[in-house]
């Protein structure tokens, strides 16, 4: 089928992409429940210029560790199982916050995308969980995938040590969670809407958890998860170690800051607002089909490992079901897939089942997916902080990536 065929059939050209050249805003369109923005932030906004950016081939000094993870005051187990990883120097993050953490400082960690901040804070707490066997962790996490990640992780790190954990996301069976929970678990790391849903069930007292991490909080408070955060946090014990990671600074974050943190450490890593490994530019549309450029973009023999991006769940669907009439392998991932589905998707991707991922901005939220060769962004990001996540996920572990921008 003629790629711009397939597009009208299936979903209409303005209907999906959210604009057109007589109406340019592109903050419009958004599938129904999702999160809106303030006006000022939608991706009209964004002068292309922003989209643009070569890539710096030069040589960047290497981050010199003052440890090495055998120096840090951790238990032998933990260290076998960080070498099994194969990891020998800490990143930036690492060395810096975890001998803060074994302190028992609160900490506030500012870091790029990418950068190692989930061992930050999970190699210190299972040696504080293992040290005292009644701590309990509460890891808060803005979406269902970033959860999964970080148990996915902790199950590298805790190997052998017999500390359950327990994900707790929406969009998945509670009653399974539910029993998880009642086995009394080391750590739980779920996303705020699951959490309050299971404290207000009576199966989740966390009075009983000394210690929380609040991981990606800019987006989070983004997402309109403020007024979870606080619920969630004003039922924890007043005296309470408290770990607070994000990518940006702002008033408001520096607000939840002075509400949630007892005189913290701050640790800021952050590099730039985006790598100097990715290439990025804008690819022009101009009358043409949106559609037919993608697809003799993703015919290149080079796009071998393509995230696309686009606004809606609506359309993030259909793209990925025009991709595949046209002979080009891809998934979806989307606020309206159940998890079972969007994991499989991203197993597909990440395992090369699929060249292609469409996924929305809440969807992909920290995904970390090695050897993603280009991110491509569909439908422009509705702010500037939305363009700095999408194309972190290209160019990260010291490889090269690309990021396109189709602008009208």
């Amino acid at each position: 089928m003629n790629a711009a065929r397939a597009l009208n059939t299936i979903m209409g050209y303005n209907r999906f992409s959210g604009h057109s050249r007589r109406n340019s805003s592109f903050g419009r369109g958004r599938g129904r429940g999702q999160q809106q923005r303030h006006p000022a932030h939608r991706g009209q906004d964004i002068h292309y210029s922003k989209f643009i950016n070569k890539g710096s081939d030069e040589v960047t000094e290497t981050y010199a560790s003052k440890h090495s993870f055998k120096d840090f005051a951790i238990d032998d187990r933990i260290k076998a199982n960080i070498s099994k990883k194969g990891y020998v120097l800490p990143t930036a993050i690492q060395d810096r916050a975890i001998p803060v953490i074994l302190e028992g400082r609160d900490v506030v960690g500012i870091a790029n995308t990418g950068t190692g901040k989930t061992g930050a804070f999970l190699i210190p707490l299972l040696d504080k969980v293992i040290k005292t066997k009644s701590e309990r962790v509460l890891i808060i996490v803005p979406t269902r995938e970033l959860a999964v990640q970080i148990a996915e992780e902790y199950q590298d790190f805790s190997f052998t040590l017999g500390l359950h954990a327990v994900s707790v996301v929406g969009g998945a069976n509670i009653n399974p969670q539910i029993r998880a929970l009642r086995n009394n678990p080391y750590f739980v790391i779920g996303t705020p809407g699951r959490i309050k849903d299971l404290i207000e069930r009576r199966v989740l007292n966390l009075s009983k958890f000394q210690t929380v991490v609040l991981d990606e909080a800019d987006r989070m408070l983004d997402m309109g998860f403020v007024r979870d955060m606080r619920y969630i946090m004003s039922l924890m014990p007043h005296k309470r170690h408290t770990l607070f990671f994000s990518a940006t600074l702002s008033s408001d974050i520096e607000q939840l800051i002075h509400h949630f943190l007892t005189n913290p450490v701050r640790i800021s890593v952050k590099t730039g607002d985006t790598s100097k490994n990715v290439d990025q530019d804008i690819v022009r549309v101009e009358g043409k089909n949106k559609i037919d450029l993608l697809h003799e973009l993703l015919s290149r023999p080079e796009f071998d490992k393509v995230l696309v991006f686009g606004r809606t769940k609506y359309g993030v669907e259909k793209l990925s079901k025009i991709l595949v009439k046209l002979g080009i392998p891809a998934a979806s991932i989307h606020g309206n897939k159940s998890q079972n589905h969007r994991q499989r998707s991203l197993g597909e991707f990440k395992h090369n089942k699929v060249k292609v991922l469409v996924a929305t901005d809440v969807a992909a939220r920290g995904l970390d997916i090695p050897k993603v060769s280009h991110v491509i962004n569909y439908d422009v990001p509705s702010t500037y902080e939305d363009y700095v996540h999408r194309i972190g996920r290209t160019g990260r572990a010291g490889e090269r990536g690309k990021a396109l921008t189709f602008v009208e």
